[in-house]
C-alpha cells in the first residue's frame, strides 16, 4: 500500500567526510552538519578573474521549508531522536521531517570517545536511526501511516554516499532489514569509485584520518561488491539491483575544481582537471548490476558548475536543490540519451578512414534549463571537463551506431496547478565538438579550427501533459519543438500525439548538420510517469 504522505517522507541527511579530529569535532558541534550553508555568490563564468554574479540561496534545509513545509526534529535543545528523548511525550514527527544522521557524534571529543568507527558501523547504525524514524512517524496517528508503508529518502554528501550504499548493498550491515524502507537515494559528489590523486587511487596503506574508506580494495569489500564483477571491472561504482533498484538514485555531479580551497589548493591539483576539486567526474555516478553480473542501467545524472565544498560548493547551489526537489517530488522524468546514425569524416579524410587510418575523439555537449530560470537542471560542456564522449575507432567497430545517455531530468507538472500555461517546457542546447582529427596517429592540421563545432543547436521543447483528471500514466501527452537556429522562438513543430505506455513515452527529435565533417541522428527522450500518486508540486 502507498503511504498517504507519498511523496512527502522524512529526509534524512547524511553528511561527508571529516578527516582531521577538528573537523570532527566541528561538524558534531554543527545541528545541520553543513547542509544548513547556503550562499550569496554565483559563479556565472568558469573564470575566477570575473567577479560572481550575487545570488541568494539560503541552504537546502531552509528552501525545504520554506517551499515544501518540511520541518527539523529539534525541540528545546532537544534531538527528538536522542535515546534519552522521552518516547512518551507528544509526539510530533511528520513525514515532512528533516533528520541529520549525526554519525560523527561518537567519533568526536565533544560527544564520544575520539575514535572513529569503521564505515560498516556508521552504515549499521544507519539502519537504527530509520527504524527509529518509523516508529516516530507512524506512531503519530495523524500521519495516517502503517509500519509497513512507512517510507525516507537518504539525502547524502560525499563519504555519506558511501555510508548510504554501504547499509543498502551490505547485508551484513543492515540485520534488521530497515533498507526496505528507503523509497530514494540522492547523493552530491559522492566518490562512488573511489577518490583518485596524481592519476592513482587513494592507496590502501593510508588510514591517516580513515582515507583508505576511498580506496577501490576496501570499498569492495564494505559495499560486499561481487569479487568477480570487481575483478574484471576494477570498479566499484556498481549497485546490485537485488538490493535496490537503480532507477531511485540521483548522482549530483560537480564539475568546477578551480573554486576547491582546501589544503590551500593542492587537493585540486592533485586530483586534477574532469573534477570538483576531490572527486574526479567519471568516479561520481552509479550504473545498476543484473543478477548476472552485466550492467543494467545507469543511475539518474545531472551535472552542475560546482566545487565538491565551499561557497561555490556542490550542496549549498540552486542546481543541486532543485535537482534534488524534483527528483524527490516531481512528476515527469525524463532521461536524455543521443542516437548517432552517421559520423562524417572531412572529405580529404574519407580515403584514409577507409583504411582504418582515422582516429579522433567527439565531444558532446549539453545543457538542459527550465523556462524562466537563470540555472541549468544539468551543463554538460567542454570546457568543464563533462562531456560525454567516444572515439571514431570506436565508431567504425559499433557497426549499428552509438548511443550515449547524457542525463536525466525531472519536472514539476505544473499543468495541474497553473491551467493559464499547461505546459513543461525547457530548452536543451545540444553540440558535438570538432574534434581533433588524427590519420596514423598524427594530428591533421589542415582545415581545422579549434574550437568549432560538427552540430550545434539550441532546442526548445514543449510538452503538454493530459488533464490533471486524466492518469498521467495513461494519457495523452502532446508534444511540440523547435530547433532555434540564430532566433529564440517557441516550439511549434509538433510531433504525433503520444501515450504513455505502462508509464512512459519516447520522443524523439532528429538533428543533422547536413554535411562533412559533420553528424545526424536523434535525440531521444524517455518520458516516464514519476511519483504518479502524489499531489502536484510547486
Amino acid at each position: 500500500m502507498v503511504s498517504p504522505q507519498t511523496p512527502f517522507h522524512p529526509i534524512i541527511y547524511v553528511r561527508g567526510f571529516a578527516m582531521t579530529r577538528a573537523e570532527i569535532d566541528e561538524t558534531s558541534a554543527d545541528p545541520f552538519c553543513g547542509f544548513n550553508l547556503g550562499s550569496t555568490v554565483y559563479r556565472a563564468v568558469p573564470d575566477k578573474k570575473r567577479p560572481p554574479r550575487k545570488y541568494v540561496f539560503e541552504s537546502p534545509v531552509i528552501r525545504l521549508g520554506s517551499d515544501f513545509d518540511y520541518r527539523d526534529v529539534y525541540e528545546d535543545g532537544y534531538d527528538l531522536l536522542d535515546p534519552e528523548w522521552e518516547l512518551d511525550k507528544e509526539n510530533k514527527l511528520t513525514s515532512r521531517s528533516i533528520v541529520v544522521y549525526r554519525y560523527y557524534d561518537e567519533a568526536s571529543t565533544l560527544f564520544g570517545t575520539g575514535k572513529t568507527p569503521p564505515i560498516e558501523t556508521f552504515a549499521t547504525k544507519l539502519g537504527d536511526l530509520i527504524l527509529k524514524v518509523r516508529d516516530l512517524v507512524c506512531g503519530n496517528k495523524d500521519n495516517g501511516i502503517a509500519p509497513d508503508d512507512f517510507r525516507c529518502y537518504l539525502v547524502a554528501h560525499s563519504m555519506g554516499g558511501l555510508v548510504c550504499r554501504t547499509f543498502l548493498q551490505n547485508a551484513k550491515c543492515d540485520p534488521k532489514k530497515a533498507g526496505k524502507f528507503v523509497d530514494k537515494l540522492f547523493t552530491y559528489a559522492t566518490p562512488h569509485n573511489g577518490v583518485d590523486a596524481l592519476g592513482m587511487n587513494v592507496p590502501g596503506w593510508l588510514s591517516f584520518g580513515d582515507t583508505d574508506n576511498f580506496n577501490r580494495d576496501r570499498m569492495a569489500k564494505y559495499l560486499a561488491l561481487d569479487a568477480d564483477v570487481y575483478k574484471k571491472t576494477e570498479r566499484v561504482d556498481w549497485l546490485p539491483e537485488s538490493r535496490f533498484p537503480a532507477n531511485r538514485v540521483f548522482c549530483m555531479v560537480g564539475t568546477n575544481r578551480q573554486d576547491y580551497e582546501v589544503a590551500m589548493g593542492m587537493s585540486r591539483t592533485f586530483v586534477g582537471h574532469g573534477s570538483d576539486g576531490l572527486v574526479r567526474i567519471e568516479n561520481a555516478t552509479l550504473t545498476g548490476l543484473k543478477a548476472n553480473g552485466q550492467a543494467s542501467e545507469p543511475c539518474a545524472k545531472a551535472f552542475t558548475y560546482r566545487s565538491h565544498s565551499g561557497v561555490y560548493g556542490i550542496v549549498n547551489s540552486e542546481e543541486a536543490y532543485q535537482n534534488l526537489s524534483r527528483f524527490l517530488f516531481g512528476d515527469v522524468r525524463v532521461d536524455v540519451h543521443a542516437d548517432f546514425d552517421e559520423v562524417r569524416v572531412p572529405d580529404d579524410l574519407k580515403a584514409a578512414d577507409k583504411d582504418g587510418k582515422v582516429d579522433a575523439l567527439y565531444q558532446i555537449e549539453m545543457t538542459a534549463s527550465p523556462r524562466g530560470k537563470l540555472w541549468y537542471l544539468s551543463r554538460r560542456t567542454a570546457e568543464e571537463d563533462s562531456a560525454s564522449c567516444f572515439s571514431h575507432k570506436g565508431w567504425n567497430a559499433s557497426k549499428k551506431g552509438i548511443t550515449k545517455y547524457l542525463s536525466t531530468v525531472f519536472l514539476a507538472n505544473r499543468a495541474r496547478v497553473n491551467q493559464k500555461r499547461p505546459s513543461l517546457s525547457y530548452s536543451v542546447m545540444f553540440g558535438v565538438r570538432v574534434p581533433d582529427y588524427e590519420v596514423d596517429r598524427a594530428l591533421w592540421f589542415a582545415k581545422h579550427y579549434e574550437g568549432g563545432y560538427l552540430f550545434r543547436n539550441a532546442l526548445v521543447i514543449e510538452l503538454v501533459p493530459p488533464p490533471k483528471d486524466a492518469p498521467a500514466k495513461g494519457g495523452d501527452w502532446h508534444v511540440e519543438y523547435a530547433w532555434q537556429g540564430q532566433t529564440v522562438q517557441s516550439a511549434d513543430t509538433p510531433i504525433d500525439t503520444k501515450k504513455m505506455t505502462k508509464g512512459r513515452v519516447e520522443v524523439v527529435i532528429p538533428f543533422d548538420s547536413g554535411k562533412s565533417p559533420g553528424v545526424s541522428g536523434k535525440l531521444r527522450f524517455v518520458l516516464s510517469a514519476w511519483n504518479d500518486d502524489a499531489e502536484a508540486t510547486e
